[in-house]
């Protein structure tokens, strides 16, 4: 049940986030703190498709196994009309590096493919608990480096390489954007964090004003991170927490997208003042009214267009 508080500030929400809210309710969505690891990952998929609607047409779609340090990784390819020197995307699922996969992002990356007129390469990197941090880190690293390598192969441009994810997906997308510069390559051209986890830390604001009430609640977020990490120490490594690298220096121009309404909110905003504070080019938005779960049509065409500004020639 919502406190005062919280039913005062859900009055605020954008139309959109409360049609997204009921929806999960009437689709009895449950907490995922509240099942077990597969229970949940059953229930993201079901939620994904009843959500999702009719597949988008691409051009052209590849599944493919890349391979990784720890065996071969999962790949969805989406190619757009006229695939020929195109900016690249390689994109991480959401999912609190436990839930999420392929299925769950289709609807997105399809997106992506035709608004930002790019190669999109959807990674379905090893989860938690099973593989806990670093391996789903080093799965991302690996698979760029792939793309990056085999970018003519899939009518796509080297130079224009973006890597991109959503909330643990963005928190991937970091972390990969930083070993590239601190292992000397691939040369990645941005970098598109949204609602991005970035810091192992449950005290920030957002997290006290969005524990609850708005999709994504605190405590989801400590069942994530403890399937995540061999022990709470891990936390304080830049490569699970990136806003704790000692230095943001020489990585790649950032587009980072936050939403009011979500935990995650403060440590979003606060990486992005950071890459800033270090000299490195961000383009930010915060979705206003929003909750972590909030891609849609509008927001997509948005997003679309700041990562073509970001990898323009």
């Amino acid at each position: 049940m919502l406190d005062k508080k919280t039913m005062a500030v859900s009055s605020r929400l954008d139309p959109q986030a409360k049609t997204f809210l009921d929806q999960r309710t009437a689709l009895g969505v449950r907490p995922v703190n509240e099942l077990t690891v597969e229970a949940a990952r059953e229930q993201a998929v079901r939620v994904a498709r009843a959500m999702s609607g009719p597949a988008e047409p691409v051009a052209r779609v590849d599944e493919r196994l890349l391979p990784g340090p720890y065996g071969d990784i999962p790949v969805r390819i989406y190619l757009p009309a006229r695939a020929e020197s195109v900016p690249m995307l390689v994109y991480f699922h959401g999912g609190g590096w436990v839930v999420g996969n392929l299925e769950t992002v289709d609807a997105f990356c399809r997106s992506m493919t035709n608004l930002a007129r790019c190669t999109v390469v959807s990674v379905n990197y090893r989860h938690a608990p099973e593989h806990k941090f670093p391996l789903p880190v080093e799965d991302a690293y690996a698979a760029t480096q792939w793309v990056a390598t085999h970018a003519g192969t899939l009518g796509g441009n080297p130079a224009r390489l973006a890597v991109g994810g959503t909330s643990a997906g963005g928190a991937q997308a970091a972390v990969v954007a930083q070993i590239a510069r601190d292992r000397r390559g691939p040369q990645v051209a941005c970098q598109l964090l949204i609602v991005p986890v970035t810091d192992h830390n449950f005290e920030t604001t957002s997290y006290r004003e969005n524990a609850d009430g708005y999709g994504l609640t605190a405590d989801a977020m400590r069942w994530y991170w403890s399937h995540y990490l061999h022990t709470a120490a891990d936390g304080a490594q830049p490569y699970a927490s990136p806003i704790r690298a000692a230095s943001l220096r020489g990585l790649p121009p950032a587009v980072v997208v936050t939403a009011e309404f979500d935990p995650l909110r403060d440590e979003g905003e606060a990486y992005a003042a950071r890459l800033r504070a270090d000299g490195v080019p961000v383009v930010s938005k915060r979705y206003n009214g929003m909750v972590h779960q909030f891609l849609g049509s509008d927001s997509n065409a948005e997003i679309a267009r700041m990562l073509r500004q970001a990898l323009a020639d």
